[in-house]
């Protein structure tokens, strides 16, 4: 690895990229305030997400719950309700159980540096990092996924930028480029010059701050950097829905709080495996997660979801209660709820997609 180990060119490093983003840098909500329970609230829906989709769902947050004690005091549905849609839901129920614990731990007192913030669940280092240097001025690096394409280019780092040992000599050199004043504008700096500029596969050199000092623009390397591993493909995969009527009502079930989607709701469904009959999986499932018969009725439609690592094909089939009582298997819990109510629960973008038609 190539190192700016010079005092003047870090300086220089430092000085540029500070004077750049305090003349470009977006208004985004978050940045209007150094309140800790902001920052803490924009770096958990940050993980992940992109800015755009990030900021409707931070107003609406904030305009809910505008302190660590309304969150703190709010129901798990609530959390889940006002992040749905936004995806990764285990940062919203990591984030309830956080403030939980600085209100009734810390007496509604926010850590002031990265390692206490490392202690609270769902907050590793890149997150307890950006809180402490942006709330409380802490000098402490971050480094995510933005950072890595910058340092790898600053330094025309040919090794691959996901193994341990590459990473670790990152967080190394973000750590020696920190300055003492404003460590946080300059966190968010390096970020936003990686959101902007220093950008996957074309990087805009052209009108980059840092092009002057950067090795892989020197060596015309840039395109190639940074080095990472190879993406798996997706596993293709097809599931049957039930949309179970009971005179005026439907039947919903909360997924487990660990895991997937954890502690949303949803319409049961049913793993299609192949040679299966739709019919026969949706009453099979009914019978052994859900403890009912049911009768299977006509296909509503087919929508197609994607995660980061799974396609999937959902087939939804409309489906009348004919007998049983209720009793969870898999589900944490089941509800009759009443037509008008649905969309008071939480539930995951796939069951939307198909909502409208049912």
């Amino acid at each position: 690895m190539k190192s700016l180990s010079e005092r003047t060119a870090k300086l220089s490093f430092q000085r540029a990229l500070l004077v750049w983003f305090r003349q470009v840098a977006r208004d985004l909500p978050w940045r209007r305030t150094k309140d800790p329970y902001v920052v803490l609230v924009s770096e958990m829906m940050l993980q992940q997400t992109r800015v755009e989709q990030v900021i409707p769902y931070f107003e609406k947050f904030m305009e809910a719950l505008p302190s660590i004690d309304a969150l703190a005091a709010a129901s798990e549905d609530t959390v889940l309700k006002l992040w749905e849609g936004l995806g990764y839901y285990a940062r919203a129920r990591n984030l309830h159980k956080t403030a939980k614990m600085i209100v009734h731990d810390l007496g509604s007192k926010f850590p002031k540096t990265a390692a206490k913030w490392m202690e609270f669940p769902g907050v590793g280092s890149y997150s307890a990092g950006a809180i402490a240097s942006i709330a409380f001025n802490e000098r402490v690096p971050v480094v995510d996924g933005n950072v890595k394409r910058v340092l790898a280019r600053l330094f025309d780092i040919a090794d691959c930028v996901d193994e341990p040992a590459t990473e670790e000599a990152l967080w190394n050199i973000a750590e020696t480029l920190i300055p003492v004043r404003s460590p946080g504008d300059f966190n968010q700096a390096v970020m936003e010059l990686g959101a902007r500029n220093c950008l996957l596969g074309e990087p805009r050199c052209d009108g980059c701050p840092m092009r002057k000092l950067c090795a892989a623009y020197a060596a015309g390397t840039q395109r190639e950097r940074p080095v990472t591993r190879p993406t798996a493909e997706p596993v293709q995969r097809e599931e049957v829905i039930a949309v179970v009527m009971k005179d005026d009502s439907y039947l919903l079930g909360r997924r487990p709080s660990k895991g997937l989607l954890g502690g949303l709701w949803e319409f049961p469904s049913g793993k299609l495996e192949r040679g299966e009959s739709h019919e026969k999986v949706l009453v099979r499932e009914a019978k052994q997660e859900l403890g009912i018969a049911i009768r299977v009725g006509e296909l509503i439609t087919t929508v197609q979801h994607s995660y980061s690592h799974i396609e999937l094909t959902l087939h939804v089939y409309r489906c009348r209660y004919v007998s049983g009582t209720l009793k969870p298997k898999t589900y944490m819990e089941l509800r009759w709820v009443p037509r008008g109510e649905i969309y008071s629960y939480a539930l995951p973008k796939s069951n939307q997609k198909f909502l409208r038609s049912v």
